[in-house]
């Protein structure tokens, strides 16, 4: 039986060539002594299927190729199990395998995976749904949405997300929350609130990264009411790497947090770039060490 299972998302936008792919790492993984199973998932439903599958079978290993959204739903079904992820970074953006110090291109990333140095990392979690980067309400997810409706029209994704951004600026999107941390209570009125597993950096260029996955923490921010001029200059001082210099910029770090909304029973949630409704309040948790991930062997005692 092979010992690694490969399960690649063939809509991921890096390599649209999987039958090229494949070839590839078979080669790859078989010159090295080692036997994979690779798989393509067409859509999304079937990814988790085959991660589900995988997750109760008798692979040590399951690899993941895709950007942030596959890699998430992949390592959710892993969650709690004595599987280890390896990932393959073929998506565009790639944030989690930055963070964990993976190589970029295809052979640096697999030769990760051979070499067999896994740490243990931390995930969170909002109302029972598993995310390995980031989720978020309020702005994000309702332009995500836009956006999904725009590409379903035949437009590009950076075109579609352009014009889905201007279009929920519009609507003064800013509503009431009420945020419940482990030592005090912040009520306040925001355009969105964002909880990252473990802390985001924010003082300096490289914006938007992580030092450490393994801090047992999450790391929340959210703007406090300043009208459509407070967000251009929240956007700006992103850009300088100067966000908490923002007087209406506010983070907290806790280990767990329950947001309320005054009016709506459901709130839109993105988590890893996926959207889904969910039902209030929603409870975030972080699950310290509950995921097995392949990474550089530097990097096993900063990032694991």
């Amino acid at each position: 039986m092979p010992t690694i299972v490969v399960i690649i998302n063939a809509g991921s936008g890096a390599d649209s060539d999987t039958s090229k792919l494949k070839e590839f790492l078979a080669e790859v993984f078989g010159a090295n002594g080692v036997q994979a199973k690779i798989i393509v998932a067409d859509n999304s439903s079937k990814l988790v299927e085959i991660a589900e599958s995988a997750a109760l079978g008798d692979y040590k290993i399951v690899v993941a190729g895709g950007g942030d959204g596959t890699i998430s739903a992949v390592a959710a079904a892993l969650v709690g199990t004595n599987k280890t992820l390896g990932v393959l970074p073929l998506g565009t953006l790639n944030h989690f395998s930055k963070d964990l110090g993976i190589p970029q291109d295809l052979a640096g990333a697999v030769q990760i995976i051979l070499d067999g140095n896994t740490a243990a990392i931390d995930v969170g979690e909002v109302n029972g749904q598993i995310f390995i980067n980031n989720s978020s309400i309020g702005l994000y997810p309702n332009i995500v949405r836009r956006r999904e409706r725009q590409q379903r029209l035949g437009r590009s994704k950076w075109y579609a997300a352009f014009w889905a951004t201007l279009a929920v600026l519009r609507r003064y999107p800013f509503f009431a929350v009420r945020l419940n941390l482990e030592d005090e209570t912040v009520v306040a009125r925001t355009p969105f609130v964002f909880v990252g597993n473990n802390e985001y950096e924010m003082d300096t260029l490289n914006i938007g990264a992580r030092k450490c996955l393994d801090a047992g923490a999450l790391s929340v921010y959210l703007l406090r009411r300043t009208g459509r001029t407070g967000l251009v200059r929240l956007a700006l001082r992103s850009l300088f790497g100067l966000l908490r210099q923002a007087k209406d910029f506010d983070a907290f770090r806790t280990n767990q947090v329950t947001i309320e909304t005054r009016s709506k029973k459901t709130l839109l949630v993105a988590f890893d770039g996926e959207v889904k409704l969910m039902q209030a309040p929603l409870y975030y948790q972080t699950r310290p060490k509950a995921l097995r991930v392949l990474v550089p062997k530097e990097n096993i005692e900063v990032k694991g």
